[in-house]
């Protein structure tokens, strides 16, 4: 499926930040209207591509579930990238690359806009109690090759279908005035672009404390999640070495990998 042209202001917001990005946008395909940036960018997979739509018609989350995408009101951008070329332990660089994408795209986001969202594990960013944006991350294949980082941010208030009208966000609500989407977008692959590199080096306490200090519900606040011997739930007590979410339960301490989490209001402690 061919790319659309860029826009001139598309170009002119990349070169602003060119001397940041690194390999990060080596190659960057623009569609007015995808079915998911994913999907494109793993047809592609060539580390540091960049792919990005004005609208998806097939958005994804995680565990299959949809994202609204409609034209003009977010930012829909999926990169690749190859953690196992990290210089030292790569098996927990491709362990850490969900989180270090989430906390780039906080960072992101507040170098653009002067907001600052919480990240939720694993792979979420919330203002309050509402989703701002969300992250999916999918191999190309082995373990060892590219993998796409897709992440979807809300720009502008929309229409939201109402299973979300009560749950989700975006920066134009939350600052009052409006967002220079464009900026958010280089802000945000220029922030990866720099975390990555942290994560190539191996410089993996630096992303995990960097992480910490977004994420208040990493400690404190109640979850449950459903396993084949029924329903358990916790309370979040922070992450390992390697981006494991750790949980006190009745049972002694769980070590969340991956799953659906239900996370209730406040905190515990």
């Amino acid at each position: 499926m061919p790319s659309d042209p860029h826009p001139p202001e598309l170009t002119d917001a990349l070169g602003r930040v060119s001397a940041r990005l690194g390999i990060v946008g080596s190659a960057v395909h623009f569609f007015r209207e995808t079915s998911s940036t994913n999907d494109r960018a793993l047809e592609l997979a060539r580390e540091g591509l960049v792919v990005l739509a004005d609208a998806q018609t097939a958005g994804r989350g995680r565990r299959g579930h949809a994202w609204f995408s409609p034209s003009g009101s977010g930012l829909y951008v999926s990169v690749v990238l190859t953690p196992s070329r990290a210089r030292a332990d790569s098996a927990r660089a491709i362990r850490l690359l969900t989180l270090t994408a989430g906390l780039a795209i906080a960072e992101g986001v507040q170098t653009a806009t002067g907001l600052s969202s919480d990240v939720k594990w694993p792979n979420d960013l919330y203002v309050g109690r509402r989703k701002l944006a969300g992250i999916l991350a999918e191999a190309c294949g082995s373990p060892e090759g590219p993998v796409v980082v897709g992440y979807g941010i809300n720009v502008q208030p929309a229409a939201y279908p109402p299973d979300l009208i009560d749950r989700a966000t975006s920066l134009e609500s939350e600052l009052g005035r409006p967002v220079d989407r464009l900026l958010v977008l280089a802000e945000t692959l220029a922030a990866i672009a720099a975390r990555y590199d942290d994560l190539l080096e191996a410089r993996y306490d630096a992303i995990l404390d960097a992480w910490k200090r977004r994420a208040p519900s990493a400690a404190g606040a109640r979850v449950s999640w459903t396993t084949a011997e029924g329903d358990r739930s916790g309370v979040t007590s922070g992450l390992d070495a390697d981006g494991a979410l750790i949980v006190r339960t009745r049972q002694g301490i769980e070590r969340i990998v991956a799953g659906e989490l239900r996370w209730e209001t406040g905190n515990e402690e």
